[in-house]
């Protein structure tokens, strides 16, 4: 190899070695011979030329291999932007499905699971693990029967083969928490079948509902999904449909609006808090709470949170629970027994129906009075949204709350016309910067360029920013250099019972 080499190295420079060596011999020759050869002097002069030729062809020769590797550094350079560029969309999008992943993980209501043909579970949810009481790796690998009791697999097992065979089962049972609970359970079987139309595994979406205390236990029935045939009456079947959607909804979850009645006048609910922090290191400004309610039912039974407002919303009756949640919250804040204690801002959300609620502000300052504690630790959260569907109501709704020295806060923020629009005639403390903007900003310079739109139009309007959905720390570097006040996200703390919170 260094032969070879050192052979390479002398090839290069021979040509201007002879040149040089006949120049020499020709100047000799002309100025210290006397009669030169005329032969003589032919062949220096022909080997110079010669060596000069050589030496152009070297030229020529070296710069046809400057060309190519100039292209290949050329096309190296472009492989290496776009393997830049597919890694920063991989690290993108791993990031975006991790977000959505734990969302699913953490907020999805059902209990999903995901099994191979071996009835392995490859992927459970949260909500899978909690019905069980078990910890991950006391499912991850495991067989069906290995971490479910008897009753609970027994219905499964005869179903196992007509999934496997391509078929989707639906199933509703009832079945006992494991604190005794009854539940009414709508099962779904799904197989998974790869591009041969070969199945090698199945989903399980399995949703448990509270069973109503007056309402009769279920009996379990299942059904294997078929071809529907076409319906003799098409418009009759629709009209019979928009009559009893309502109905149905309620009477399926076992969830009446007497149910929900009952629910507020006997408290049954449980406040959560998450804390909301200062994004600047240095920052003095007090600690925020977001104040979040769960039906004492589901966090006694295992159940998603948030799964029974929906239905409080479909009876129209979120203005009585905003009320429950207002009171009981003033009443804990009554009893906080030193002033570092009650020296946090509590944020609580408004429903829209409660915008309209034109008592609602004095309900408000009545119990503000009553319980003697000072207006401005309150802060209310009205959706953008909610805001745009009604403005005259948002408007009025937040002029009278801040009279009473309560803050507001415009959620879900996004930067377009109508939300500027918006804020030209409400007058509001908060702007909480949508968090789908927020957990893109490092991968997306549209989103990024958004968040610093609505952060500078809040200097503006002299509003402070709040960023939800912050998942990393990366995340928050960044809203620090944008100048963003507030955050929060899993990353900054997880919803914890009210009870348990601290400064």
């Amino acid at each position: 190899m260094l032969n070879t080499s050192l052979a390479n190295t002398i090839k290069n420079y021979l040509m201007v070695c002879i040149a040089l060596v006949v120049t020499i011999a020709l100047i000799v020759t002309n100025y210290f011979i006397e009669n030169p050869s005329f032969h003589w002097e032919t062949v220096l002069w022909v080997s110079l030329a010669l060596s000069i030729l050589g030496m152009a062809g070297q030229l020529v020769s070296a710069e046809k291999k400057l060309k190519v590797t100039s292209g290949q550094l050329a096309a190296n350079k472009e492989r290496l932007n776009n393997e830049i560029k597919h890694r920063l969309w991989a690290e993108k999008t791993t990031s975006e499905n991790k977000i959505k992943s734990q969302f699913i993980d953490e907020n999805i209501p059902v209990m999903l699971a995901y099994f191979n043909t071996e009835q392995r579970c490859r992927y459970h949810n949260r909500i899978f693990r909690r019905w069980f009481g078990l910890k991950p790796d006391q499912i991850d690998g495991h067989l069906l029967q290995e971490f479910t009791n008897e009753e609970f697999f027994s219905d499964i097992k005869d179903r196992i083969d007509e999934v496997i065979s391509g078929k989707t089962v639906h199933n509703e049972r009832t079945l006992n928490s494991t604190k005794g609970f009854p539940y009414i359970f709508s099962e779904q079987y799904i197989p998974h079948i790869d591009n041969q139309g070969k199945t090698i595994g199945f989903y399980t979406l399995i949703t448990p509902r509270a069973q109503e205390k007056k309402r009769p236990i279920a009996k379990s029935s299942i059904a294997v999904s078929k071809p529907k045939a076409a319906p003799t009456d098409k418009s009759a079947n629709i009209q019979e449909k928009d009559a009893t959607i309502s109905r149905d909804q309620s009477s399926k979850s076992g969830i009446t609006a007497a149910r929900i009645e009952q629910a507020i006048q006997e408290g049954e609910f449980n406040l959560y808090c998450q804390k909301i922090v200062p994004v600047k290191s240095n920052s003095t400004s007090l600690i925020h709470q977001e104040v979040l309610i769960r039906m004492a039912e589901e966090e006694n039974n295992l159940m998603p949170p948030g799964s029974f407002l929906p239905f409080v919303d479909q009876f129209k009756m979120m203005p009585k629970l905003d009320r429950w949640v207002v009171e009981n919250m003033l009443m804990w804040l009554s009893e906080r027994k030193t002033a570092s204690e009650a020296e946090q801002i509590f944020c609580l959300n408004v429903a829209r129906d409660t915008l309209s609620d034109t008592h609602f502000p004095s309900f408000v300052q009545r119990k503000l009075k009553e319980l003697k504690v000072t207006s401005h630790l309150l802060c209310f959260e009205v959706e953008e949204s909610d805001a745009r569907a009604n403005p005259e109501a948002a408007l009025i709704f937040s002029e009278k709350i801040r009279k009473l020295g309560c803050l507001v806060s415009l959620c879900s923020f996004s930067y377009n016309k109508a939300s500027v629009g918006l804020l030209n005639k409400m007058k509001v403390d908060y702007l909480k910067i949508d968090g789908s903007l927020v957990c893109n900003i490092l991968y997306d310079d549209e989103y990024l360029e958004q968040v610093v739109a609505i952060n500078q139009l809040a200097i503006k309007i002299k509003a402070k920013t709040i960023a939800e959905l912050v998942e990393t720390n990366d995340i928050v570097v960044k809203l620090r250099e944008i100048g963003v006040d507030f955050a929060q996200g899993f990353h900054i703390a997880k919803p914890i019972p009210l009870q348990a919170s601290n400064n």
